[in-house]
């Protein structure tokens, strides 16, 4: 790692840009972060290049797979792409976890295209998260040049004439979980041919496999590794991730096989200088409870961008949504209009929905020049070849470490040096990143949670399973989770949904195939269909236990970047009606909610706190939205009347004597708005941990909770049977709360503000919060941690 609180130095490319961005901002150059807490420049940490460690090409390389690489620039792959292709070439399941641009892909190319060249029958799927990657990983492919390989796409959009040639004659085919779940296993007796060579299977970005939509897909590569075996194959499986904690074991839970990793990244990296900039407090706005609002980092990004173009600098600015896209490349043009008027079209947003074409043309403009800035979403984090640029600007963390380094990686190129910044805005998350540089650059410390266990994911992936082969006891010991499944399938017996025979367990309709009905991407609870009023078009759907949050009336509900505002949502139908709109605010849901334990599954003692996980009921009801324009001004608190809904889920949840917080001088009429504060910050927190949002996990705290008779904080996941993120933070939970206490106390306001304490759900106004009663609470349970457990763990 790089050095921090650095004076910015003179003398190389990036440290001239951030000079530039100071004095744009009135910012002395020469200023010391480390003394002047005012400022809004938190963190300077210069990262030098790094050169590569190349290897030589494996000995079984095809002379003619070696040239064609060669003729594309690859002289020889880095000592982590050799190691990768060597264990997968020797039939060893494995992911390699590198850095962004680190030639991920040439790690599995190499061992595929030697299978092919050996074999001219032997088949390859590689699966994808998003379209746009796996075109873009076509294109390179295609451009090798080589003979027979046969690649083809099989995705949604696929004509039925080129499905057909691809299951007829495809060799390498690229596609992705959905249509893996929804055709190819449904139907695999028309895909015999393949599955039956079928040598390697790669699974691309595979972080991103986390959560319930990671349980789907952990479950569905155990359906598709069943049908294999069936046909006598028994694929070798190579993962790409991007940097995350403990790869090999993530990657072992995703696939159900033992899988080894290769983490060490051998190829060369430009130097960056990467800079944690924190936007100051606006003393003339007030937000919720007149809490103090800081300025919006879509403004600041705008801002920078245009000092970066006036540089000449080809700038990346990363924002979450494409209204912020639009605003922030306004924003730069209207200060370049001012300037240097010559520029102004200089600078674009990068819109959703972009013809193939077009983005070719967007990626040629920036290549050359041509286009200096460019706001965008993450459309541009994946699945678009543009890098070597000067810099690049996110405006706010985009969630995991994964994506920041994933934006970051598109600036550097040779031996310039680049300019990274990162904005934050007003959350607890940012808030604790730009003040502790080390979690962001220091070692991974987010994990990929997912429970391919939740019963509310596993039954209906039994019921697939079962309608593709009749499951049998022994794939249920080895496949599919053992005692517990046996359980499950009971249930599905009982309930009609499968036939229990002295063979196994049998899907009793040969017409109906039900992987049309479950939703690979969804909670389980259904979905609700969003149709435009004036048309009667669908655009697409929520999950509907989410509904009641982000679909309710006067939700501003947006579609591949365009926005609509919601005029009604009817629960019994699914159906929420929506009309196009561009408001220049948006609509924040808040909620509340009761938490009940209904099974402890682990307990343990440390002194006055006790520390649980388990199985909780969860009763929330939506009840108000407010409005709020951009810079984060409350405009109006609209009230709902929606129904409760109820939620079995698991959470951890630690409670805490009375009389030690007390003894700590936290008076109890201080104590409910001390557990909320620190509960508020503890689910900001949390992603930092698992990588999940804010938005997937809810919790609840109370003075007295029935279940414990004591303070008690809960913290609880947002999906049906769980989703792993609660889990997650019952293993992490001292390192968890030190950075949730850390947080609440590097925050420069007084009492509470968006960026510690504050929740943009809470349904009870942010009332009451206690930003000194939540550090003393943290306080009492961190040294009770730290000193140990008195009494064994017990599973109840």
């Amino acid at each position: 790692m790089g050095t921090t609180h650095e004076r910015v130095r003179a003398g190389d490319r990036g440290t001239h840009l951030l000079r530039r961005v100071l004095a744009g901002s009135g910012v002395d150059p020469d200023a010391d972060p480390a003394t002047d807490p005012d400022g809004p420049l938190r963190h300077v940490v210069h990262l030098p290049p790094r050169a590569g460690d190349a290897a030589g090409w494996p000995l079984w390389t095809p002379p003619a797979v070696r040239e064609a690489f060669v003729r594309r620039g690859v002289l020889a792959p880095w000592q982590h792409q050799a190691a990768a292709a060597e264990l997968a070439h020797a039939g060893r399941h494995v992911v390699v976890a590198t850095g962004t641009a680190s030639g991920k892909s040439l790690a599995y190319q190499l061992p595929v295209l030697t299978a092919f060249a050996a074999d001219p029958r032997a088949t390859a799927l590689y699966l994808s998260p998003t379209k746009a990657l796996a075109a873009d990983q076509l294109r390179a492919l295609d451009a090798l040049g080589l003979e027979d390989v046969r690649p083809a796409t099989f995705d949604g959009d696929t004509s039925l004439d080129a499905r057909d040639w691809a299951r007829l004659h495809g060799r390498w085919l690229f596609s992705n979980p959905d249509m893996l779940h929804r055709s190819m296993l449904p139907r695999h007796s028309r895909w015999a041919g393949f599955l039956r060579k079928l040598r390697y299977v790669v699974i691309d970005e595979c972080h991103t496999y986390r959560g319930v939509f990671g349980s789907h897909v952990a479950l569905l590569l155990r359906r598709l590794l069943r049908i294999c075996e069936r046909y006598g194959s028994h694929p070798t499986l190579v993962l790409a991730s991007a940097t995350v904690a403990e790869p090999a074991a993530f990657a072992s839970r995703l696939t159900g096989r033992e899988v080894s990793a290769v983490a060490v990244d051998a190829s060369p990296a430009a130097g960056r200088t990467v800079v944690l900039w924190e936007p100051p407090l606006l003393p003339e706005l007030a937000g919720e409870n007149g809490a103090p609002v800081r300025r919006a980092a879509g403004a600041e990004a705008a801002r920078m961008l245009a000092d970066l173009v006036l540089e000449g600098a080809r700038t990346l600015a990363f924002v979450r949504s494409r209204r912020g896209a639009e605003l922030t490349a306004l924003g730069a043009q209207r200060v370049l209009a001012d300037v240097d008027p010559a520029l102004v079209p200089r600078v674009s947003p990068y819109r959703g929905g972009y013809l193939p074409e077009e983005r070719r043309a967007l990626e040629a403009a920036l290549a050359d020049g041509d286009l200096l800035g460019v706001a965008t979403t993450n459309a541009l984090e994946l699945g678009v070849d543009i890098s070597g640029l000067d810099a690049v600007v996110v405006a706010g963390f985009p969630g995991t470490r994964a994506s920041f380094w994933q934006q970051a990686g598109r600036a550097g190129r040779g031996s310039d040096e680049a300019l990274v910044v990162l904005v934050a805005r007003d959350d607890p998350m940012d808030t604790y990143l730009v003040h502790h540089p080390q979690a962001l650059l220091g070692a991974p410390v987010e994990g990929c949670v997912l429970d391919p266990g939740n019963p509310y994911v596993l039954a209906p992936h039994l019921a697939c399973a079962a309608a593709e082969l009749p499951l049998t006891e022994a794939d249920v010991a080895t496949v599919f989770g053992g005692a517990p499944t046996e359980v499950l399938l009971e249930e599905l017996v009982r309930d009609g949904v499968l036939r229990r025979r002295p063979t196994g367990w049998y899907w009793p309709s040969t017409r109906e195939q039900p992987a049309a009905s479950v939703d690979i991407r969804g909670s389980g609870l259904g979905q609700v269909a969003m149709v435009e009023s004036e048309t009667g078009r669908m655009l697409g759907t929520v999950d509907a236990g989410s509904a009641p949050a982000t679909a309710h009336t006067g939700a501003v509900y947006l579609h591949r970047g365009e926005s609509y505002v919601v005029d009604h949502l009817d629960l019994d139908a699914a159906v929420a009606l929506v009309h196009a709109a561009d408001p220049d605010w948006r609509t924040d849901a808040r909620s509340t909610a009761d938490v009940e334990v209904a099974r402890v599954l682990h307990h343990r003692a440390y002194g006055p706190v006790h520390v649980s996980f388990g199985e909780v009921t969860v009763t929330s009801q939506v009840v108000a939205y407010q409005r709020k324009s951009p810079d984060g001004t409350v405009l109006e608190t609209v009230p709902l009347d929606l129904p409760e809904q109820t939620l079995h889920t698991r959470g951890v949840w630690y409670d805490v004597a009375e009389e030690t917080l007390l003894a700590a001088g936290l008076e109890p009429a201080r104590v409910p708005g001390a557990l909320h504060a620190a509960e508020h910050a503890a689910i900001g927190l949390l992603p930092l941990f698992a990588t999940c949002d804010r938005w997937d996990i809810g919790g609840m705290s109370t003075a007295m909770h029935p279940a414990t008779g004591r303070p008690t904080v809960f913290v609880h996941d947002g999906h049906p049977g769980g989703a792993g993120f609660a889990e997650r933070g019952h293993v992490v939970l001292l390192e968890w709360l030190a950075a949730t206490r850390a947080t609440i106390d590097d925050c420069e306001c007084r009492t509470g503000c968006p960026s510690c304490v504050q929740s943009p759900k809470c349904g009870n106004g942010n009332s009451p919060l206690d930003k000194a009663g939540a550090v003393m609470v943290l306080d009492v349970v961190l040294a009770a941690l730290r000193g140990g457990p008195t009494s064994g763990a017990e599973a109840r």
